[in-house]
């Protein structure tokens, strides 16, 4: 049972609460149930807030690092998590990144890693790359500085090498929700279509090549469009001064799919032009800031009858709209209004015409293969995974740079290359290990010349796509895994936020995969089942430090206690959905706990201690519960439904409904009374009593324990339940005590409700119908009238008929 690691901010909020709960209650649920469970802790150590504070506050990074991490370990403690601390894992601690540079190196070896400039979203006061997650608005997620696009060396794990395995594998994670499964598949992103080259006209040697998912519409191109960043625009910029003007500004263009969404579509003609491979016409070559290099090829075959941003820009400039594909219903179409983008029949495209957009798609790509001018390809949108990061705090790079030899990869027996925690820390702009010549100057491992050290820093995703595998064994030091990884893996459980659906999980998979060919573990996947938590609100706004609607665990734990705390966020919404923060759903949590204890001391000592003592001593006789009072039997009967629907809860992760049915037995216990009756000669209903209350409060404390331990703990022990309440069996459902031996039947006269009977579960219908006829308040109704037929619907209803 596995939560996705937290970042020592240094204090915890309530969605570390909410999430580090949910997965307590399902670790000690699964160990009440008799599993083996393993419930590890670790903090994702490394990253670009340590640096910042440490510039802000003159401190280091290690320090502040250091500090919050005991801060956030005692409230951790203090919130009763099960972990097992001597498995704690702090991933910038040597210990733990030697590991992944040695798997690095291994990676560089086989070809997996490798290193080439890269145009990249460049935050000019953090000093680093920024992924496209990270750019919102055209500025840097945390400085909130305009983003620039550089090119610079990167280093580059191939994760492309895995994107048909990643794509297939999720069809096996049947414990994942739909929307992280749907979320993974459209950012691997994989697009059947064709290649298609448009050689230039000017120059007939080089050719643009183009992906196209739409190759029914390639008779309606009227334009080529460009990255900034192509290598065909690089050579014009040089030669053309608007299209130079055009790129720099082009440097500020954000590139996350969903702004270029919204971008204002701009762009220049290059005066180039390029021959359409089927129709030899002479299409305009423009740059466009809406086309990214780093997807498809970076240039676009652009179809503005067909494609909403190819239309935008057509109208932008006044290009040609070119309709080649008509809806299918034979319904007509506006193409001065609005391009058509789906599917239809094929017009002014030659011998294409009338062909489906499907036959066409096949009909031209195979034209375009005999003429050698393109071809059938599948394209992924996922990208190779840029890792390096150019700032300080962060796992070294294991590469040493030599003049004669090139990039050489650090020798396992000099392995970890140690990030150097005493530094000399202000607040320059240039990166601390390159101002630290101890840490980058080097020999080179093969010809031992002077060399210098990669002084970039792994992206801190890296650190966190491994860590649930070194839980198994994390005292091992000869090797990055051993044979409990392969025991422990895959996860059962990993519970998080549903903001990582995408990259941390996706690299958790991609490196999973490595770590197998790398006969590290035996498993396909990391995490069999996925849990992601919603949010904690306030008024119905997320909480956050910058809105000032932060509620302080810490203040609520002194004030409450932790298990009220624990109750609360499981009862107040189910795990998936959003939680809105009510102080007085926390008043009502505590509340329930003080009737809970107060029961306890009322009841223990007359009822349930001396029963349990009984029990242990076996002086109190097994019950057989035919001879029990029917409202008893009625009574354990409702204690046991509700306990099996309690199970089914649990296993769903319903734990709102959970809290429900203890409250649900709690009420049923406070409200026993001891039967006045009992003329049939049933057993001892007093004593029967006592077994009750034992009974229903050992399944009640039981079913409470996962979500608040604490008292669970101390009433179970201080009513003489043997040993631990963790170590307490799961209660069981008894299915005699499901048996009904009396059902309720309603009696109707004339369709109306005039009673409501009980017979014996096996009685047949000729004696219900009379039960039911010989009814005194049946009888009031039909008053000597003729009763014309009775139906009988079999355990449910009777209806008279006069």
């Amino acid at each position: 049972a596995c939560s996705m690691l937290p970042y020592p901010s240094g204090k915890l909020h309530m969605g570390h609460v909410r999430n580090y709960t949910i997965a307590d209650v399902i670790a000690r649920y699964q160990r009440m149930r008799g599993k083996n469970v393993l419930q590890p802790m670790g903090w994702d150590a490394f990253g670009l807030p340590a640096e910042n504070a440490a510039i802000q506050h003159k401190v280091l990074p290690a320090d502040w690092t250091y500090q919050n991490i005991e801060a956030m370990r005692t409230q951790f403690k203090r919130l009763g998590f099960a972990y097992d601390w001597k498995r704690e894992i702090t991933t910038c601690k040597p210990d733990y990144y030697r590991w992944e540079q040695w798997l690095f190196t291994k990676l560089y070896e086989k070809g997996l890693a490798y290193r080439k400039n890269s145009w990249v979203n460049w935050d000019p006061v953090d000093q680093t790359v920024l992924a496209n997650e990270q750019v919102v608005d055209g500025r840097g997620w945390r400085s909130g500085a305009l983003v620039e696009r550089r090119e610079i060396p990167q280093w580059f794990l191939k994760i492309t090498d895995y994107a048909d395995e990643l794509l297939d594998g999720l069809d096996t994670l049947q414990g994942w929700p739909d929307q992280v499964l749907t979320m993974q598949r459209n950012w691997i992103g994989r697009s059947e279509g064709a290649l298609v080259h448009f050689t230039l006209d000017n120059d007939p040697s080089q050719s643009i090549e183009v992906f196209t998912t739409r190759p029914d519409t390639l008779m309606g191109v009227s334009y080529i469009a460009l990255a900034p960043q192509h290598p065909l625009t690089e050579q014009i910029s040089q030669q053309n001064s608007n299209v130079a003007a055009f790129v720099t500004e082009c440097l500020h263009v954000p590139v996350s799919e969903v702004a270029i969404e919204t971008l204002e579509k701009k762009g220049v003609d290059t005066g180039f032009r390029a021959i359409h491979p089927l129709t030899g016409e002479r299409l305009p070559v423009w740059i466009a800031n809406f086309v990214v290099m780093d997807y498809g090829t970076g240039a676009v075959m652009a179809v503005p009858a067909h494609d909403t941003r190819d239309f935008e820009f057509a109208q932008q400039y006044q290009l040609a709209i070119k309709p080649v594909v008509f809806p299918a219903t034979g319904e007509s179409w506006d193409f001065n209004q609005a391009p058509f983008t789906q599917l239809g029949t094929l017009v002014d495209s030659n011998e294409f015409n009338g062909l489906s957009s499907e036959a066409a798609s096949v009909a031209i790509t195979d034209a375009l293969t005999k003429l050698q001018k393109g071809q059938s390809k599948v394209q992924y949108r996922l990208r190779d995974w840029g890792v390096s990061r150019q700032r300080y705090w962060g796992t070294p790079i294991p590469i040493i740079y030599c003049n004669d030899c090139g990039p050489v990869a650090v020798p396992e027996a000099d392995l970890p290359v140690v990030l150097p925690e005493q530094v000399a820390f202000g607040d320059a702009t240039v990166s601390v290990l390159k101002s630290i010549p101890e840490f980058y100057q080097t020999t080179c491992p093969k010809c031992k010349k002077p060399a210098t050290r990669e002084t970039d820093t792994f992206d801190t995703f890296v650190e966190s796509s491994w860590y649930y595998a070194r839980f198994a064994c994390k005292n091992q030091h000869a090797a990055m895994l051993d044979d409990r990884a392969r025991y422990w893996t895959p996860v059962d459980m990993y519970v998080g936020g549903v903001e990582h659906a995408v990259m941390h999980l996706l690299y958790a998979r991609f490196f999973h995969k490595v770590m197998r060919d790398f006969d590290l573990i035996n498993s396909d996947e990391p995490f069999l089942r996925l849990l992601t938590q919603g949010m904690v609100l306030k008024a119905g706004t997320k909480m956050s430090k910058s809105k000032g609607n932060i509620v302080d665990p810490q203040g609520l734990i002194e004030k409450y206690g932790a298990d009220t705390v624990r109750l609360f966020t499981m009862f107040a919404a189910p795990p998936e959905q959003s939680l809105e923060w009510s102080d007085s759903g926390v008043q009502g949590s505590h509340r329930f706990l003080r009737k809970l204890w107060t029961f306890a001391e009322e009841h223990g000592e007359k009822n349930i201690r001396m029963t349990n003592y009984l029990l242990l001593n076996n002086l109190f006789p097994n019950v057989d519960w035919n001879f029990v009072h029917p409202e008893q039997c009625a009574a354990r009967r409702e204690i046991h439904e509700i306990l099996k629907q309690a199970c089914h809860d649990f296993d769903r992760f319903q734990f709102n409904t959970v809290v429900s049915a203890a409250m649900k037995i709690f009420n049923l216990l406070s409200k026993l009374q001891v039967p006045e009756k009992n003329d049939l000669g049933y057993l001892n209903p007093a004593e029967i009593q006592e077994h009750l209350l034992h009974e229903g409060f050992s399944i009640l404390l039981r079913l409470l324990a996962p979500i608040v331990p604490h008292i669970c703990q101390y009433l179970w022990s201080e009513l003489g339940y043997e040993g631990l309440i963790i170590n307490a069996k799961w209660p069981k459902v008894i299915a005699s005590a499901l048996a009904v031996s009396q059902i309720d039947i309603i009696v109707q006269v004339n369709g109306k409700l005039r009673d409501q009977i009980q017979v014996p579960v096996d009685a047949n219908a000729s004696t219900i119908e009379q039960v039911a006829l010989s009814s005194e308040k049946v009888q009031k109704f039909i008053l000597g009238g003729s009763v014309k037929k009775v139906i009988y619907v079999p355990g449910k209803l009777v209806n008279i008929v006069l």
